[in-house]
């Protein structure tokens, strides 16, 4: 019997529509429905918790929830740039901007919410903003430009986002509160003014318990009136008042809204309309709107169920929020307020420090202590565990207080956690769950480590507040069944990346055969080879095209250059900081045109030119470094760009040379092979044009000297980078950085990204910190002298290549014929520039020597 498919309208493309179409597609409701899913903005889901890393990102499609664009499911229908603009309940009816009707069989609310803008004289001035979408930021950003001073209107959550997005763009900053504390929904007074504390140190100053009368100018922004006589001068206001409920749709309609705003839902988020389902900031279970995300998830999952005919209900949500702002660490969760009939608090504070941390308990009838909530200010480390506690209710240790004192004989992290505890809050996974991600049902490896887990299970891949509990539990849950994770790098060798990199430098070892010999077995594999050989590289400052090494490269590093999808090669000349002289900018459009290359800017101030035939590179090597190029290592994990900004030479706003140093820096860690490739980046002030936050090393101008980040990059799993020191001179920024890179290059696992590696060392980046900056191991000399070695050691690959007769012979398509083309590959125009293709049907491309026989 075959049943009629019906039809599913999504109002609404935020984080929450768009995990509600996610859970519709995996729980298979697409089997039965086709899904209509409209979007107000012009570009699909979005990361809006981590709006304010727009500013430091290449593009906005870093936030992207969709990088695609679109559902791999035919049957889910993805309409952007579009409003549902009226609602016809009673013939089920949506009516969309552009015209266009469509008739559903059940319609789910998912509008989010909308800046609340108070009634403040001035409030439409040219120079007033919102901070919701990513067109807000660019407007704010265009904005800045021009402006010296910014305030936001708002102490919350989002307003202390704008403050640090201002703070980024360069522009003295103010932060308006009208309740006596910031972040008054989640801290108390005692926090609130630590917080305060922290926020003024970094040049940001609070106006706390004071109302704004007025936003003075005549077109623009040029200020603002305090209550009580105070006046600040600033051209960028940015309203962060709370939000509103955009539900003027549901009120048309004539659904039932709740009394503060949002549509009123039961706890299937049913609205009064039994074919109407409201989920996210739009909705209002119980009379309630929750302004964060987890909830609009939990909502998303209750109503997929109820779509499937399920049970599943919504029964409030975790309100816990865990963040950093402007570089502080700042934690709410549970009963922060001790409201409890029967709460005591423990605090413990220090204000040298600036640390708070209160804990709210209750005792049981057994005489033992349960978790209700808590605050934390300056020190969140414990959050990650201390709020799956306050759900589970499970018995706190004897001496609860130790759980917020300073590090003693107490570890809250080995405290064992029932099973049924919610570790993720945003995506409601308990640590059964995780638990059941690394077991089957046979006993038998599911997943055996933490990418795994929170691929599977989505614990972690929110906030990422959870992720050491998440990660420690996974160690627990082997530890308990008397099983080892495998750490090995593979079939022939039962050794991490770092344990042999250590074993190399011991032994003195130069070749692989005898690394393998004395630690291995077999022959090695596409895995281990191009792993040792990135190690040794590392070690000796030999070319890689030296010798047996030569065999152990992987595909781009054996050509010193990036192999493309048509079987042809990129190649990126080295241009240290972006900087380039007029006759270096004609030498490569020349080589681009005799070559047929084609050419394109790429996002870290280089010139990409693609298309060359392997049998050409040296002969593009060599117009290229008789015009004094050198080796780009694009093709390597190695240093690629350490981008900069104009800098003081040319911008009004710089501080500092950022262009001198981005060169010395890049000229100093290029060719430095590591576990993976490696961006730097250097800004001349803090309005961070050269997006240094998003790179594996930052360095931001201050008027005192430069600010060091580390661990961010991009890619599939986009970090920020975060502050490892501060004010330094250019001599110890340069002795930490070589510290930091060479701890990273010793320690870190094979391909693991920067971030990655810092989240994954016990201590996270208190652990680096230690080691860079107070150099806790006393191996801060020797980090040194190892990238001394480095630096003095360096060839360009490329010149060495051309010097060398027997590296050239790599370089021929066939053996027998070097000076005969690649008969496959063709050129087309395409953009208006000659584009190399491989023939139709493609060849499939041959790596190695072949030999070319008779046709």
């Amino acid at each position: 019997m075959t049943h009629q498919r019906k039809t599913l309208v999504v109002a609404g493309h935020g984080m929450v529509g768009h995990r509600f179409v996610q859970a519709a597609i995996e729980r298979g409701l697409t089997e039965t429905h086709d899904i209509w899913v409209v979007g107000a903005e012009p570009r699909p889901a979005y990361d809006r918790v981590a709006l304010t890393s727009y500013f430091a990102a290449e593009s906005a499609d870093v936030l992207s929830l969709l990088p695609t664009g679109s559902y791999d499911d035919p049957r889910v229908h993805l309409c952007l740039g579009t409003e549902v603009t009226g609602l016809d309940a009673a013939t089920r009816t949506v009516t969309l901007s552009g015209g266009r009707a469509l008739v559903y069989d059940a319609l789910v609310l998912a509008t989010g919410a909308a800046p609340f803008v108070p009634p403040v004289p001035g409030r439409d001035l040219d120079g007033c903003f919102v901070y919701r979408t990513i067109e807000d930021l660019d407007a704010i950003r265009d904005a800045s430009r021009t402006a010296t001073a910014g305030v936001v209107i708002g102490g919350g959550l989002l307003g202390l986002e704008a403050a640090n997005a201002l703070v980024q763009l360069g522009l003295e900053t103010h932060v308006v509160e009208m309740a006596p504390r910031l972040m008054p929904v989640q801290l108390d007074q005692a926090a609130g003014q630590t917080l305060v504390r922290h926020i003024e140190k970094l040049g940001v100053t609070v106006h706390a318990g004071v109302a704004t009368e007025a936003i003075t100018g005549e077109t623009s922004v040029s200020g603002l009136s305090l209550a009580g006589g105070e006046a600040i001068e600033a051209q960028v206001v940015i309203f962060s008042a709370g939000i509103r409920p955009r539900d003027q749709l549901a009120r048309d309609a004539g659904l039932e809204t709740a009394p503060r705003g949002g549509v009123l839902v039961d706890e299937q988020c049913r609205s009064s309309d039994p074919h109407v389902f409201a989920i996210g900031e739009c909705a209002a279970p119980g009379g309630t709107m929750y302004g964060l995300v987890a909830p609009g998830y939990s909502m998303a999952e209750v109503v997929v169920d109820a779509l499937l005919d399920g049970t599943g209900t919504f029964l409030g949500a975790d309100m816990s929020t865990k963040l950093k702002l402007l570089g502080v660490d700042v934690a709410s969760f549970g009963d922060a307020f001790a409201t409890a009939e029967g709460a005591l608090e423990l605090v413990f504070a220090d204000a040298v420090a600036g640390v708070y941390k209160k804990l709210v308990v209750s005792e049981a009838e057994d005489g033992s202590y349960r978790l209700l909530g808590g605050i934390l200010v300056g020190d969140a480390s414990a959050y990650g565990v201390l709020r799956p506690m306050v759900s589970s209710r499970m018995a706190l240790p004897a001496n609860p207080e130790e759980l917020i004192l300073p590090a003693r004989s107490g570890d809250a992290v080995r405290l064992g956690l029932p099973a049924d505890a919610v570790v993720c809050s945003c995506n409601n996974v308990t640590k059964a769950q995780i638990g059941a991600a690394v077991t089957s049902e046979e006993g038998a490896h599911a997943c055996a480590d933490l990418s795994c887990v929170k691929s599977c299970t989505k614990a972690g891949s929110t906030c990422g507040s959870c992720v050491p509990v998440v990660k420690n539990i996974i160690e627990e849950h082997f530890s308990a069944m008397g099983r080892v994770v495998d750490k090995g790098l593979c079939e022939h060798f039962a050794l991490t990346r770092q344990e042999l990199f250590d074993l190399v430098a011991v032994h003195g070892y130069r070749r692989f055969d005898d690394i393998v010999e004395g630690h291995g077995r077999g022959r090695g594999c596409e895995v281990c080879k191009p792993v040792v050989a990135s190690i040794l590289a590392s070690q000796t400052s030999t070319h890689i095209l030296e010798g047996e090494t030569a065999g152990l490269q992987d595909t781009n590093d054996a050509y010193l250059a990036n192999i493309q999808r048509n079987g042809t090669y990129s190649v990126v000349p080295r241009i240290p900081g972006g900087e380039i002289t007029p006759d270096k900018l004609i030498v490569i459009g020349e080589v681009a045109r005799d070559f047929e290359l084609y050419t394109k800017i790429t996002g870290g101030q280089r010139i990409d030119l693609f298309g060359a035939r392997m049998e050409q590179l040296p002969a593009i090597w060599k117009r290229l470094v008789d015009a004094g190029f050198e080796s780009g290592h694009a093709y390597g994990k190695s240093l690629r760009t350490v981008k900069s900004c104009v800098g003081s030479t040319w911008c009004r706003f710089g501080v500092q040379d950022s262009v001198g140093l981005a060169i010395a820096l890049e000229l100093r860690y290029r060719g430095l092979r590591s576990p993976h490739k490696l961006k730097g980046g250097v800004s001349g002030c803090a309005r961070e044009c050269a997006e240094a936050r998003g790179k594996d090393f930052g360095v931001i101008a201050t008027d005192k000297g430069w600010n060091l980040y580390v661990g961010g990059n991009g890619g599939a799993t986009p970090a920020h980078a975060q502050l490892l020191a501060g004010d330094l001179d250019t001599e110890t920024l340069v002795r930490f950085l070589d510290r930091y890179l060479m701890y990273y290059i010793r320690t870190a696992d094979r391909l693991q990204r920067t971030s990655v590696w810092v989240e994954s060392l016990d201590g996270g980046l208190d652990r680096v910190r230690a080691v860079v900056v107070d150099d806790a191991l006393g191996l801060g000399a020797e980090l040194e002298a190892a990238m001394a070695r480095h630096v003095s050691g360096y060839e360009d690959e490329w010149r060495a290549t051309l010097e060398d007769p027997a590296k050239l012979s790599r370089f021929v398509s066939f053996v027998n014929a070097p000076g005969t083309p690649d008969p496959t590959i063709s050129f087309t125009q395409e953009r208006g520039q000659i584009q190399p293709v491989m023939g139709d049907p493609p060849e499939p491309v041959l790596l190695g020597s072949t030999i070319r026989v008779g046709q």
